[in-house]
């Protein structure tokens, strides 16, 4: 068993302090969450989660989206990042979905292979976005309610799952095809029937990644930067053997000779990782 806080403190040294040997076993990294998907605010996130939680002999974690943020999917679609929990609405600007998903995907590659704990939300497995056009007669959280709709809200992260496509209004969450948010009819188009055994789904994404974490023991690795194998544009680390690295750049960045254990880009990686691509190697 284990006990996890949810504990919305910062900065990550006050956080780390829930997490001492005789209080939690566990709590959420918020910091993490809201560190963006960028190269020198990765490096320092990960820095300062690593040392403060290692100054408390306490695992790190990692998160990226959970019940009260707007999806991390649609935050990386939006050209400010999408805030923590006002919300998304009809009248807010509307996320690019593509970029979204592709810095999405990015993330989850990148973060999957770092040690320590590894929390995911209900739903990012199918790249799921936030439901941004949900009318207020819909809204049932009570920030929306309190503030007459000046904040958004949590309702929008909070929607349920997609199973079948067109299986029902809700495609296949319930027979019925009641749902206690409706269901987007975009959400289809994410459903886990769609994906499911479809090489390159954002599904088998997840599957294959965490049953590399699994079974290369990753939760329980170690961590060191790998600077020979980046330059200013990308990042890369090893965790045992296993080289994870990202390029944040235009330019497309080279794999180094080894073992392709996976690779968010179609196509291979001869010719180079592309931008918002990551790789893993064994070394």
């Amino acid at each position: 068993r284990v006990m996890c806080a949810e504990a919305w403190i910062m900065p990550l040294e006050r956080m780390a302090r829930w997490v001492r040997p005789d209080e939690y076993n566990q709590t959420f990294n918020f910091g993490y969450m809201f560190a963006g998907w960028s190269r020198d605010v990765q490096i320092k996130t990960i820095e300062d989660s690593l040392s403060s939680f290692g100054n408390v002999g306490a695992p790190c974690t990692w998160v990226l989206s959970n019940h009260d943020v707007v999806r991390h999917t649609t935050r990386y679609g939006l050209a400010d990042g999408g805030g923590h929990s006002n919300g998304v609405g009809p009248d807010s600007p509307q996320p690019d979905e593509a970029i979204g998903l592709l810095k999405a995907r990015a993330a989850t590659a990148f973060m999957l292979g770092l040690p320590g704990g590894v929390y995911l939300y209900q739903g990012e497995e199918l790249g799921l976005p936030e439901h941004t056009t949900l009318e207020g007669q819909y809204r049932q959280d009570p920030t929306y309610n309190r503030t007459n709709g000046a904040r958004i809200g949590r309702d929008g992260c909070r929607i349920p799952l997609p199973w079948e496509a067109g299986a029902s209004a809700s495609h296949g969450f319930s027979a019925s095809g009641k749902a206690w948010l409706p269901m987007p009819e975009k959400f289809k188009m994410y459903a886990r029937d769609v994906q499911e055994g479809v090489p390159g789904s954002t599904l088998e994404l997840y599957k294959g990644l965490l049953g590399l974490r699994k079974s290369l023991g990753l939760g329980s690795g170690s961590f060191r930067w790998a600077a020979e194998h980046a330059n200013e544009h990308s990042l890369a680390y090893l965790n045992k053997e296993v080289l994870v690295l990202a390029n944040f750049g235009q330019e497309p960045v080279r794999v180094p000779t080894g073992e392709l254990l996976m690779t968010t880009q179609s196509g291979g990686v001869e010719d180079g990782l592309q931008k918002d691509h990551i790789a893993w190697v064994r070394m």
